[in-house]
């Protein structure tokens, strides 16, 4: 929607409308909402969008079933504009070259990335760009910056939108700084919680398998991310989603427990590998937790159509 279009609205509905509801009119249009399609080892897609555009933060499972999931949460992938790319293990790539094919989906990834990827797509849907650069996609403005993890040139993405910021930090060996830098202006972040420390240790993984983990390049612990969380997050962050949880190195229930004995205000819900989160808006305030959970968009729509 256009700006004029949307300042005519405005104005016609303050004749015909309640002040709350034009308030939430507005809440809505200058809102972020995010859901997890797929947090873990089988595949990883995160959706960040305001009310016209949205991107797709990896897209490791098959196109049919991110399509499906959307679908189901009334996420619109006629929205999706762009396809941002954050390494190239597979349980980020798989999805890529049929997603991006069928809807002509434009796919940003570094050169290194690419060449180490082997992705097989139409060139013209190739958009190189390099870490520590900003790309915009419509209203949204995506950041992109390293990380470390054993891969060709991992990054990691921080989406805004009206000065509401929302972060997507998984595969990270060590919480740097350039990390805590950005975890710390987030109002929501995706957020790596991979393994608890001693599932790890009793588990069966081979030593070597071990040490990559829990290496500099690996991935970030349980505790290692509320360390992160507890000790870096700001004071307005509504919504940590923990994600990429190890299938055999940890436990949803650790995770849950573990963060909301110190969550504060902050919303904290642990990303599925099995199925998609519901889809939560973002609008730069804290709320009692579960007021922005959003069960599908189509409770936006739904509400715009009444207005209008």
């Amino acid at each position: 929607m256009k700006r004029n279009d949307r300042t005519n609205l405005i104005k016609k509905s303050e004749v015909e409308h309640p002040n709350s509801e034009i308030k939430k009119f507005l809440c809505i249009l200058m809102s972020l909402f995010i859901a997890s399609l797929n947090s873990g080892s089988n595949g990883n897609c995160y959706y960040v969008g305001n009310s016209d555009d949205a991107v797709l933060i990896d897209a490791g499972i098959s196109c049919r079933e991110t399509e499906r999931r959307m679908l189901r949460l009334g996420l619109s992938i006629k929205k999706v504009r762009a396809i941002f790319v954050s390494h190239e293990h597979s349980d980020h790539i798989n999805g890529i070259p049929v997603l991006a094919k069928k809807h002509q989906l434009p796919v940003y990834i570094t050169p290194a990335t690419h060449s180490s990827g082997g992705l097989v797509i139409d060139e013209s849907l190739i958009r190189p760009f390099a870490v520590d650069h900003r790309v915009t996609i419509g209203g949204l403005l995506v950041t992109a910056f390293s990380k470390n993890h054993d891969a060709a040139d991992p990054c990691s993405f921080m989406v805004s939108y009206n000065d509401i910021r929302v972060g997507v930090f998984t595969d990270i060996g060590i919480a740097c700084q350039n990390l805590i830098d950005h975890f710390s202006q987030c109002h929501a972040a995706f957020l790596e919680a991979n393994y608890d420390d001693e599932m790890l240790e009793k588990g069966g993984y081979p030593y070597h398998l071990k040490r990559r983990i829990r290496g500099g390049n690996g991935h970030l612990s349980n505790k290692q991310a509320a360390e992160l969380f507890t000790n870096h997050k700001a004071p307005y962050l509504s919504h940590l989603l923990l994600a990429h949880l190890s299938k055999n190195n940890n436990d949803p229930r650790l995770v849950q427990q573990l963060f909301d004995a110190c969550c504060g205000d902050t919303q904290i819900i642990v990303a599925s590998r099995f199925v998609e989160s519901a889809v939560y808006q973002i609008d730069g305030t804290l709320k009692t937790p579960g007021a922005t959970r959003l069960k599908k968009v189509e409770e936006l729509q739904n509400f715009q159509t009444s207005l209008f």
